[in-house]
C-alpha cells in the first residue's frame, strides 16, 4: 500500500458526501445525531472489547493526556491574545487538538512499520477514542452552550452522549472476560464498521455547505499549523523522558502529526460549535497532510 493509496479512501469517502449534498441538500443534523447517540457507542464498545489492555496503555495514556494538555493550554492563550468568543475558541480545540489516528493514522503506521507497529496504533487509537469522547464533547458542547435557549452545563451535554458508557462497558467486559457470542458479536460489528464512513460522510456533506468567502484564513491557518507542525513537536518533547524504544517514540509522534479527526465535525455540528470551521480545518489539515507526513517521515526515520 502506497502513501496515496491510504489517502485515496479518505477523500472518496468525504467525496460522497460532498456530492450527496450538493445533488440532494439532505438536513446533515438528524444524520450526525445518528452516528454519535446510536452508532458511535458499538463503535467504542468493541474497540475496548476486543484489544488487550496491558502496560503500554498507561504510558500512551499519559502521552495522550500530556500532548492534549499541552495543546489545550495553547489554544487558550491563542484564544485569550486574539479574544475569541467561547464558541470560536471552542471550534480552534476541536480543530487543533484532536488528531485522526484512526482511518488515517493507523493504516499509516501499518504501511511504515509493518504490523508491530499497527499493534500500538491501535492502543493510540482506542485511548484517543476515550479522550475525545470525553472531551471533545465537553469543549464542543461548551462551545455550543451559547446558541442554545437554556443554559446547559457541558458536563451534562458530556454524560449524556452513550459512546462514553459503551467504552466503559467495553473495558469491563474485556477485565471480567465476558465472552459475547458470535450472533451478537456480528451485530455489534456491523454497526461499528459503519461508523467512521458515516462520519466522514457528513464531513463531506458540511463541506459542501462551507463558502469560501466564510473561511477566517488567520485562525485556520494557526489551528492547521499547530495541529501538522507544531503538536509533533511537542509530542517529540513528551516521549523524550519516557521508557519506551524508539520506534514506538516514533510512532507517538507521526500519529501526533495526523490531520485533525473528522469526529471534530461532528461534535461541532451536534452542539453548534462553528462546525463551517472545523470541518474547513479537517480537510485543509488533511490535504496539506500530503506534504507535512512525508518530511516527517524523512526525519525520525
Amino acid at each position: 500500500m502506497s502513501f496515496v493509496g491510504v489517502l485515496i479512501p479518505i477523500f472518496g469517502i468525504f467525496a460522497i458526501g460532498y456530492i450527496g449534498m450538493k445533488l440532494l441538500k439532505i438536513d446533515i443534523k438528524p444524520i450526525s445525531t445518528l452516528t454519535l447517540y446510536l452508532m458511535s457507542p458499538f463503535l467504542a464498545f468493541r474497540t475496548f472489547y476486543q484489544n488487550q489492555l496491558n502496560m503500554d496503555y498507561l504510558y500512551f495514556g499519559g502521552f495522550l493526556l500530556a500532548l492534549c494538555f499541552v495543546s489545550l493550554l495553547f489554544c487558550y492563550v491563542a484564544g485569550a491574545i486574539k479574544k475569541w468568543d467561547t464558541s470560536r475558541r471552542s471550534g480552534f480545540i476541536l480543530s487543533s487538538v484532536f488528531m485522526n489516528n484512526g482511518n488515517y493514522g493507523a493504516p499509516l503506521v501499518l504501511l511504515v512499520f509493518g504490523e508491530e507497529g499497527f499493534h500500538y496504533a491501535i492502543i493510540l487509537m482506542v485511548l484517543q477514542t476515550l479522550i475525545m469522547c470525553t472531551i471533545g464533547i465537553y469543549v464542543a458542547a461548551q462551545g455550543g452552550a451559547g446558541n442554545r435557549p437554556i443554559k446547559v452545563s457541558p458536563m451534562k451535554d458530556v454524560l449524556k452522549v452513550p459512546i462514553i458508557y459503551g467504552a466503559i462497558l467495553g473495558v469491563l467486559f474485556n477485565l471480567l472476560n465476558i465472552h459475547i457470542d458470535s450472533q451478537t458479536m456480528t451485530a455489534v460489528d456491523m454497526v461499528a464498521d459503519a461508523t467512521i464512513p458515516t462520519i466522514m460522510i457528513v464531513l463531506g456533506m458540511q463541506l459542501a455547505q462551507i463558502r469560501l468567502g466564510d473561511i477566517e484564513v488567520g485562525r485556520l491557518s494557526v489551528a492547521v499549523g499547530f495541529r501538522l507542525i507544531l503538536a509533533p513537536v511537542i509530542a517529540f518533547l513528551i516521549t523524550l523522558p519516557l521508557p519506551l524504544d524508539e520506534m514506538v517514540k516514533d510512532i507517538l509522534i507521526l500519529m501526533a502529526a495526523m490531520p485533525t479527526a473528522a469526529n471534530t465535525t461532528m461534535y461541532a455540528l451536534q452542539f453548534n460549535a462553528t462546525p463551517g470551521f472545523v470541518s474547513s480545518a479537517t480537510l485543509v489539515s488533511t490535504i496539506l497532510s500530503i506534504v507535512t507526513l512525508p518530511i516527517l517521515l524523512m526525519i525520525i526515520l
